[in-house]
């Protein structure tokens, strides 16, 4: 029942503010639909708490630089970005084109500075970042990234993505790496929910100035043995490390080779 009524919340709350959020793109400047969007993620917060009984505790705020910073963060449900989003004033994000399918939701997304990159990746996917990443990065915003580029299952990983490494690159931002074990409560983008505390954890900052191979393998490294652990926490069990499996896109296209 709680899994229910609180996708009822969900969609109701996302038309609601989602239409609002339109008009709102209408008005001059960001400020109006920005203003919408953090009311929005606020009440879809509090939804996931008191509907479904799912309890944010945010942990290594301390390790969060002044200034602009991004945050690659673990993406194993759809409340990753709601919950991540409560914790800013001004947050610019990563998100792929699939949302753009979505009636409105392009506009909205154009007017909040989100910064929208093909899912297949690849030089298209870098231009976008390389451009919008640089809108963001002038404003001296914060921008989150899921460097995996997809939703994975709890005690599953994908190949990271070189997005990430070459904003890091390009504008000189350190990255603060984010575990999360919300797929425990929330996993993926399924109808049930489970009621807990879920946990994300802000982890110790990777300076700039570091090769492609060396920041890659220390972002991977960090967060996923940090979500292993928050997971066996949870749990109340072994860490359990996680496992590399093939994303969507390499099953569809070792798909295509075979026949």
């Amino acid at each position: 029942m709680r899994s229910l009524i609180f996708n009822i919340a969900y969609w109701f709350l996302s038309i609601g503010y989602g239409l609002t959020a339109a008009f709102a793109a209408l008005a001059p400047g960001r400020d109006a639909t920005a203003w919408v969007i953090r009311r929005y993620v606020k009440r879809m917060v509090q939804a996931m708490r008191i509907l479904a009984g799912i309890r944010i505790e945010v942990r290594g705020r301390e390790h969060l630089p002044t200034g602009a910073f991004i945050i690659a963060s673990k993406h194993q449900s759809w409340g990753d970005g709601f919950a991540t989003y409560d914790q800013f004033d001004d947050l610019a994000f990563v998100t792929g084109d699939h949302l753009e399918k979505f009636p409105l939701l392009g506009t909205v997304l154009k007017k909040l500075g989100a910064i929208v990159v093909n899912n297949c990746g690849g030089r298209e996917a870098r231009d976008s970042l390389k451009q919008s990443g640089a809108t963001a990065h002038a404003e001296g915003r914060k921008v989150l990234i899921y460097p995996e580029g997809n939703l994975a299952k709890v005690g599953e990983k994908f190949r990271y993505r070189s997005g990430v490494w070459h904003m890091y690159r390009d504008f000189d931002m350190p990255v603060v790496p984010l575990a999360s074990n919300l797929g425990l409560f929330w996993p993926q983008e399924e109808f049930r929910k489970h009621p807990g505390v879920a946990t994300l954890e802000f982890l110790d900052v990777i300076p700039t100035g570091l090769g492609k191979e060396e920041f890659l393998a220390r972002l991977e490294g960090v967060v996923e043995a940090r979500t292993a652990e928050l997971i066996a926490e949870a749990r109340g069990g072994p860490v359990v490390p996680n496992v590399l499996v093939p994303t969507p896109d390499e099953l569809r296209k070792a798909a295509a080779k075979a026949q």
